[in-house]
């Protein structure tokens, strides 16, 4: 991502309707997955720092960032170490060391994504798993990705071959920001029929006050449903993957 992205990103993620209630929802799904009291977690491409404090609450954590404006930004937050380091190749981690990796819209920024989750299961201890979320549907391409630099999106069948092939097994598969979907489906495609998705964009801008409060509140009422059950269709697909005992 460009550094003005990663600059509108630090500014708002303690406040934006999206940070705010995605973090809420991976908080509840990491509770459901019952990890050690003491374990080891590590946040993959962690940007300015949005799900550290989070993600502390869970074990011992680390994470990673490639970009070295973001990774200072996050390394002041003072959560937990954050290395520098880069998907597949440069991950500055010993093999077998973690209960769970979190890459929480990571792997769509990355060129080789079957390389990347295999390097990521690699660094999980037997029975560790993997946290994994990622924008969904080609046809919901818009601006926002191209001025957040994304590879693709993703379908869930996608992901669970793309774990498959990753030695990787799917203890659950599916879609979250399902409440907003008809909205958020409905303003990308009403936007690029009127001409006006020209590429450069980003959903990261901070909306009025009321506006936000609501949409936050929508769309964290998916926390009591995305850890039990999955969701048929949704702005973001999700998985939870685990190596093999």
């Amino acid at each position: 991502m460009t550094p003005e992205v990663f600059r509108q990103m630090a500014e708002v993620q303690d406040r934006h309707w999206w940070f705010v209630a995605r973090r809420r929802i991976i908080d509840a799904i990491v509770r459901s997955l019952r990890l050690p009291t003491d374990a080891r977690l590590l946040e993959l491409g962690c940007g300015t720092g949005a799900n550290l404090a989070m993600l502390a609450r869970h074990g011992q954590l680390q994470a990673m960032e490639y970009d070295a404006d973001a990774r200072a930004v996050a390394s002041r937050l003072g959560h937990c170490p954050v290395d520098a380091g880069g998907l597949p190749d440069q991950l500055p981690y010993p093999p077998d060391r973690f209960d769970l990796v979190c890459l929480l819209d990571v792997l769509e920024h990355v060129a080789d994504d079957a390389a990347s989750l295999a390097a990521v299961a690699r660094l999980l201890r037997p029975g560790g798993r993997v946290l994994l979320t990622v924008p969904a549907y080609a046809w919901l391409w818009s601006a926002h990705d191209v001025s957040h630099h994304h590879h693709r999106r993703y379908t869930r069948s996608q992901l669970v071959a793309l774990a498959q092939a990753s030695g990787l097994q799917v203890e659950r598969a599916g879609y979250f920001n399902t409440l907003l979907f008809p909205l958020i489906a409905g303003v990308r495609l009403a936007t690029r029929l009127i001409g006006r998705d020209g590429g450069e964009g980003s959903d990261a801008r901070l909306p009025g006050a009321p506006l936000n409060a609501l949409l936050q509140a929508v769309f964290a009422l998916e926390r009591h449903v995305v850890p039990r059950w999955p969701l048929p269709f949704g702005v973001s697909a999700i998985a939870v993957l685990r190596r093999p005992e």
